[in-house]
């Protein structure tokens, strides 16, 4: 299993004064990307800009670090070999790089007042934000940041995110339970999460054409670990759902059916045929945040405690 850390490039912006607090604190870098492996997981570790051009101290930066007599070995053999992508769209498919490095319009993230890029990239990808502590400021375990992001109908939403964050090693024991549970409930790509849909997701059915839509999803970007979370939330409703009318305020993502005007226009669109062989309009949803357009459209016709999923793409025109 492999984690993303995004490096949070606002925690670069003010090196300490000296070499020695600058060894200091790769030291505790180093150890902070340690703890995370110890978890039992590979780690790669998404930068802004050329990793090595980042500055630790006047006349002192990390390439220098590198080739520092006094920096022991095997630290600086560590981050040698760290497994690093530079911008932080690396690995990423194409489809999704101009949303992450650009925002497309779409979506926007600040920290304290500042465009804060890693920090906003580690929530899409529901990553570890992973800070170098120069400054007390990122001596927390989570952060709070401010978003924006425009939908497909030009409306401005504003709203608060909580990311996962660490700079110090016991930040990540603090998170050891988000880590093992990532572990058991992780996914390589669309396809993997396909053929473990019954073992991740018992509550759920899948209609045939869903199939496609999910295997198509590319490792590691911001739409699968978006259509993850939102098929955890369904899941976890149903698990909770042993009686009455599906209760829509309960799943955690805010569930909407289609307006009667696109119902009219799309019913055959929205129609699709389920697991039992019934053909079903689908008109609720859940929308995927920092993803564009995307929809996940379901049914809760065969519950309590089940859910059918009709649709995972772009919103239906």
């Amino acid at each position: 299993m492999e984690i993303d850390l995004v490096l949070n490039e606002l925690s670069l912006q003010n090196p300490t004064s000296d070499k020695q607090t600058a060894r200091q604190w790769m030291s505790n870098f180093i150890n902070t990307i340690k703890a995370v492996k110890a978890q039992g997981v590979k780690v790669y570790l998404r930068t802004k800009d050329n990793f090595h051009t980042t500055i630790l101290a006047p006349d002192y930066p990390l390439r220098r670090w590198l080739n520092d007599p006094e920096v022991d070995q095997v630290e600086r053999g560590f981050i040698r070999t760290l497994a690093t992508g530079s911008p932080f769209s690396t690995n990423i498919a194409n489809s999704d790089i101009q949303e992450i490095e650009n925002n497309a319009g779409l979506s926007e993230f600040w920290h304290q007042g500042e465009t804060a890029i890693g920090l906003g990239i580690a929530y899409m990808l529901d990553a570890i934000a992973v800070s170098l502590l120069f400054e007390e400021c990122w001596d927390l375990s989570h952060l709070e940041l401010a978003a924006r992001r425009i939908d497909e109908d030009g409306e401005v939403i504003d709203y608060i995110v909580e990311i996962i964050h660490v700079s110090r090693s016991n930040h990540v024991q603090e998170h050891a339970q988000w880590i093992q549970k990532r572990i058991r409930t992780g996914v390589i790509d669309g396809e993997d999460l396909w053929n473990r849909r019954k073992e991740l997701f018992p509550n759920l059915e899948f209609c045939e054409n869903v199939s496609k839509q999910i295997q198509n999803l590319y490792c590691r970007t911001p739409m699968l670990r978006q259509v993850v979370n939102k098929l955890f939330e369904l899941e976890n409703y149903c698990k909770t759902w042993t009686d009455g009318a599906c209760d829509l305020d309960l799943i955690p993502s805010k569930a909407t059916p289609e307006s009667d005007s696109r119902l009219q226009k799309l019913k055959l669109k929205l129609t699709f045929k389920c697991p039992d062989d019934v053909h079903r309009i689908f008109s609720l949803h859940l929308r995927m945040t920092g993803a564009g357009a995307w929809r996940l459209h379901f049914s809760e016709e065969l519950g309590p405690d089940k859910i059918i999923i009709g649709y995972i793409g772009p919103k239906i025109q």
